[in-house]
């Protein structure tokens, strides 16, 4: 198997890679300081904001959909030095994404407590879930509007932004959880509310520091407010034939999370919290492979634009070694994490014991999102071939995923890690769909305009 030799790949693959690694770990530290800080205050707390985060996950599922259109369309212009149509792609994905979150926006606002009863029957969780629900969905449409212009920065080789905000989220919000949660320094004993508080206050500032950057920093796509308003609508076409089966897939991925907490959640309220403390040393742990995963459909989309894609074969054989080790190492990670983070929560002994397991499988199940994720979002995704990822997680989580679990917990009544293993399993054997694809070598494909 030939592999790349040239330093200046694995460089340059290395900076884009630490890069959003960086971004994500600082991003989901605010997750992880939020459930650590309210795991302290009460596990009913923890409990009630774990349930409102899905309706987050499936907002980021969204927003990262048509934010991955820009990437795709973006990179390839970017590649053809054509950066001229890319301010036009912005301002449809923007209509796109805040279009959603408006509706989620008014969807949770209106029926909070019957949203969160689709994901338990616990009265005492679904009582706090609402008062944090209630405060989070303003962050929505602010949340939407930062990622889909920090997205498009991405698609033009711009990565450094996207750590800089996270770094000043998780200090924002780690200062005001301290304050408001436990109403230290004067400041009220606001419980659940205070995280949420908190958190709304870091999305205001995230969303200013993307202004500032674009107007005062960014010289190359030179974005401003009126050429997100005034685009040329036929690049509608253009965006919705790459972005539709992204949004989709994402839209039903984050569905499905949802389903597989709601699974979880009618299992008792310690399955609830051992589940969002594995998710969180999952996230914290796998940032790497999420960033390679970034990194390589840049790459990808960048050297298809610029007309090498007989550069393509040896690049997709180096990266698919580069995922293997990464898978490695981060489930060996997981695995060493158990103890010292369950360390940090004040929960009882039954969701103490699930955590254990459940991040245990989280260290098997890894080494295979380490690189099937890659190779599918990444590098098949970022060649424009979209449709693929949708099409095989559909049938993946609907037909085997979601009925196999369901049956287990509520049919067979298996232990809890019996059902969790059941909805992560996918993780590894999609594997083989993944790697047929890959070297089937049909997603290459050119999504730019010819002139």
């Amino acid at each position: 198997m030939r592999i790349i030799r040239e330093k200046s790949f694995y460089k340059t693959f290395a900076v884009l890679t630490a890069s959003l690694a960086l971004q994500n770990l600082l991003t989901y530290s605010v997750n992880l300081m939020d459930n650590v800080m309210l795991g302290a205050y009460s596990e009913t707390a923890l409990s009630g904001s774990a349930l409102c985060n899905q309706f987050q996950f499936l907002l980021q599922m969204l927003v990262m959909g048509a934010g991955e259109g820009v990437v795709v369309l973006g990179t390839q212009y970017w590649g053809k030095k054509n950066l001229k149509p890319i301010p036009h792609i912005i301002g449809v994905a923007l209509r796109y994404g805040v279009g959603l979150a408006a509706i989620m926006f008014a969807a949770v606002l209106i029926f909070p407590s019957q949203a969160l009863g689709l994901l338990t029957n616990d009265r005492a969780v679904i009582a706090e879930g609402v008062k944090y629900l209630q405060i989070i969905c303003f962050t929505y449409l602010i949340f939407t509007a930062t990622n889909i212009l920090t997205a498009s920065l991405r698609a033009v080789g711009v990565v450094k932004i996207g750590y800089i905000i996270s770094a000043a989220t998780l200090c924002i919000n780690v200062v005001f959880n301290y304050l408001l949660i436990y109403g230290r320094f004067g400041m009220p004993r606001l419980g659940i509310r205070g995280a949420a508080i908190a958190t709304l206050i870091s999305r205001c500032v995230e969303l200013l520091i993307v202004i500032w950057y674009l107007k005062y920093r960014e010289h190359d796509l030179n974005l401003n407010l009126r050429k997100l308003i005034f685009i040329d609508k036929s690049y509608n076409q253009d965006y919705k034939k790459v972005a539709l089966p992204v949004l989709l897939n994402q839209a039903q991925w984050g569905i499905a999370q949802m389903v597989q907490t709601g699974i979880l959640g009618h299992m008792g309220a310690a399955a609830i919290a051992a589940n969002s403390i594995a998710t969180i040393v999952y996230q914290i742990i796998s940032v790497v492979a999420y960033g390679s995963t970034s990194a390589s459909s840049i790459v990808v989309g960048k050297t298809i634009g610029e007309g090498k894609e007989d550069r393509l074969k040896v690049m997709v054989h180096t990266m698919e070694l580069i995922f293997v080790g990464i898978g490695i190492v981060t489930g060996f990670l997981i695995f060493l994490s158990r103890n010292p983070v369950l360390s940090l929560y004040n929960i009882s002994e039954e969701a103490h014991n699930l955590a254990l397991q459940f991040i245990a499988v989280m260290a098997v199940t890894t080494v295979g999102t380490s690189f099937q994720l890659p190779c599918d979002n990444g590098i098949i995704r970022g060649g424009g071939d979209t449709a693929f990822s949708m099409k095989m997680n559909l049938f993946s989580m609907w037909l085997i995923i979601v009925p196999f679990s369901a049956l287990a917990a509520f049919k067979f009544h298996m232990p809890a890690v019996v059902v969790f293993f059941l909805l992560k399993w996918d993780q590894i054997y999609k594997i083989i769909p993944v790697t047929i694809r890959l070297h089937s070598w049909k997603w290459v494909t050119h999504v730019t305009r010819t002139e």
